[in-house]
Parts: structure tokens; sequence; C-alpha cells
């Protein structure tokens, strides 16, 4: 019971995030069309703290998957069931996600649901721009 109220209260926190970045996004202060085009969207490919994503995209084609078997994603829960303190990267394939916001031209950041030890909970996470798929 305490988890599905951890996890409820966690994604509304999530969503209200999402809606209010969304809402910004859509209002500049010199009038440029935003980065961030959608709210909602599906990711397939790699997702962790921001520096373990920028050293896989920088690691040689032939060590990617040494380099994600050897730093899988870890986050620290706390008793209501809040992950933080997230490092290391993990797969994601056709992960449904919540769009949170820009990081650079290259990264977005956003909000999944991710397998940990502990169990799965909704955490931010970096995820190359290549590898977010809008929802229509």
């Amino acid at each position: 019971m305490r988890y599905l109220l951890a996890l409820t209260l966690a994604t509304a926190v999530a969503a209200g995030m999402v809606a209010n970045t969304a809402a910004n996004a859509q209002t500049s202060a010199n009038g440029d069309t935003p980065k961030q085009q959608c709210a909602i969207g599906q990711v397939t490919g790699v997702g962790g703290s921001e520096q373990s994503v920028r050293e896989y995209l920088a690691t040689p084609d032939r060590d990617k998957y040494r380099y994600i078997a050897d730093n899988p994603i870890q986050c620290r829960i706390s008793d209501e069931g809040r992950a933080s303190a997230c490092t290391g990267i993990t797969t994601l394939r056709r992960e449904k996600v919540s769009v949170y916001d820009d990081i650079d031209g290259a990264m977005m950041a956003v909000v999944a649901r991710v397998e940990l030890d502990h169990g799965t909970y909704p955490i931010v996470i970096a995820v190359p721009r290549k590898d977010l798929q809008c929802e229509q």
C-alpha cells in the first residue's frame, strides 16, 4: 500500500512538472519556436544520469555493450519511495516517457519508469534526443 501511494505521488509530481515545463516551453522571452515539441514520447535506446549518457556516447562502438554492463543504473530510494542521486545507464525499448526538459541540443530529460534492484520507479533520466520519438 505504501509503495502504491508513493508511486502515485511521484507520478503526479512528475506529471505536474511536465505540464509546467510544456507551458513554459510554449512561451519564450525572445519569441523563438521552443525546442521542446512534445510532452509525451517513446524512447528506444539508452537513458541514465547525464554524465553516464555522455560517457556512453563517447565510448567506441565496440565497447558500448560493456559500458552498459559495467555501469548499471542505481538510485537511492527514500522511505517514501522516491528515487534520487541516480548514476549509471540502462537500455530502454519503446518506453513511454514524459518529456521533462531540454538539457542541451543533444539530450533531453525525461521521466521514465525504470527497473532498479528495489523495484520499478519513475525517475528523471537523460536520453539522447535522437532516441526520443514524440507521440502525436
